[in-house]
């Protein structure tokens, strides 16, 4: 049954691919052909996401870089022996950024580079204030039009520098790796951002925590935001 619903994605991708058509009108399609044609739901959400890309595997993709998380734990219940792939490499690893890119350091010690803005996983906004219905809300809770960020947080990929924080534990802090501060948290059940938004899995890094750094290729000049 799997070799057959894998037979009927691929067909359908195709159709999607090359004749222009939606994901839904491309499985009618198939259906239409042979009305015994199956997709199970996992190979639906791929072709789903397949969709949302544009018909092309990008795999530095916000969308790519979700979806693979949230099979690891499915995948990986233990979260164990994770693939490698998973985690972005440690900005401190590379000698030479090779275009214009934004680091983000910690705060405290003013030199550990910690993540890329490339690994930033955006999420829509949420529902400010009304998603913590659960939760006692504060007036600084409220407070959203003073100019003020609704996300407080960023939602990251993981890093390689998490690794040792992240395997074989479902939530813990997330420390600097040079001067041990707290920099946040991560859960693989998810968390929820300031916005009101859950995201799964989460690992997030309050803003307040790090400084954002322009590395610059031309003399390795490097701009600390202000």
């Amino acid at each position: 049954q799997a070799g057959v619903s894998r037979s009927v994605a691929v067909v359908t991708a195709y159709l999607m691919k090359t004749e222009g058509l939606r994901c839904e009108e491309a499985y009618a399609a198939v259906r239409a052909a042979k009305p015994d044609a199956e997709v199970n739901p996992g190979f639906q959400g791929q072709l789903k996401l397949y969709e949302a890309m544009g018909c092309a595997v990008d795999t530095s993709s916000v969308l790519y870089k979700r979806y693979r998380l949230q099979m690891l734990t499915e995948r990986y219940p233990e979260l164990q022996d994770l693939p490698r792939e998973v985690f972005a490499v440690d900005p401190t690893s590379i000698c030479q950024t090779p275009v214009t890119e934004v680091l983000y350091r910690c705060r405290k010690c003013s030199r550990r580079a910690l993540f890329r803005g490339s690994s930033i996983l955006s999420h829509t906004e949420g529902s400010g204030p009304t998603a913590f219905a659960r939760k006692r809300i504060t007036d600084s809770a409220q407070l959203y039009g003073d100019g003020r960020e609704k996300c407080t947080s960023y939602f990251t990929e993981p890093v390689q520098w998490m690794e040792p924080a992240l395997l074989g534990v479902l939530e813990g802090q997330l420390l600097c790796p040079k001067c041990m501060s707290k920099l946040g948290s991560f859960s693989w059940r998810g968390e929820q951002c300031s916005c009101g938004r859950w995201v799964t899995p989460a690992f997030q890094i309050h803003k307040s925590r790090v400084d954002e750094v322009r590395t610059l290729p031309a003399g390795n000049f490097q701009a600390a935001k202000t």
